[in-house]
């Protein structure tokens, strides 16, 4: 099934803000399939986790789960890669210290490799990290949208690594990474950013000090 063209369809009904009542002969016209194909999708859509359903005699409520939107987000990001649309949006927040897991991941050969190939740089082995402010918060969902660079999860044999997606950013005139790791429970008000310096040492930054990310396609 085309689980972009569902969504897509319950996206333009509503769904994508709140529980909608849809039924099945709403969505035949625009899917041009039948009630029994339409049904069968949407169970599958939400055995994916990609909608959600409360069934009831009177119909369905139908909404479109954050696995959905994420779906359909990166879609959009593909299309304006291909039309070449440009955008930016600025991010405000404050220098943290990290974990000290930037450095060992960044450093392992599966990542690193990639990130010469596709990023076009070595990377310091360590990220800077910015916790950006309460009210960029829906500027930083935003950033799905734009175009990125897909690292691949791949395994060493012992253990499996996840992938990334990579979103191109600046912070004062020096560009980099934010890098995004799919995984469930990523924080949304936490930047880790990669670049080919310490940006802590080239921008003389220390933990408390305000900054302004700028993502988006303009390095």
């Amino acid at each position: 099934m085309d689980q972009i063209r569902y969504l897509k369809t319950l996206a333009l009904l509503g769904c994508d803000q709140k529980p909608v009542k849809i039924s099945v002969k709403d969505l035949e016209s625009d899917l041009e399939a039948s009630d029994k194909t339409i049904s069968r999708n949407l169970k599958f859509l939400e055995e994916q986790g990609l909608i959600e359903r409360e069934i009831n005699p009177s119909g369905q409520m139908i909404l479109i789960s954050s696995a959905g939107m994420k779906l359909l987000s990166k879609e959009f990001a593909d299309y304006k890669k291909i039309f070449h649309v440009k955008e930016h949006i600025d991010l405000d927040g404050t220098i943290v210290s990290g974990l000290g897991e930037g450095q060992y991941y960044i450093s392992i050969d599966g990542y690193m490799d990639q990130f010469q190939e596709k990023l076009g740089f070595k990377p310091f082995p360590g990220t800077l990290n910015v916790k950006i402010k309460d009210y960029c918060f829906d500027l930083r969902k935003r950033m799905e949208e734009f175009p990125y660079v897909k690292i691949e999860g791949f395994s060493d044999g012992q253990r499996t690594y996840g992938a990334s997606d990579c979103y191109p950013a600046q912070i004062n005139g020096v560009c980099g990474f934010i890098i995004v790791p799919e995984r469930t429970h990523y924080k949304i008000d936490l930047l880790e950013i990669i670049a080919p310096v310490k940006m802590r040492e080239a921008l003389n930054l220390k933990d408390g000090d305000e900054v302004k990310v700028t993502v988006g396609e303009i390095c």
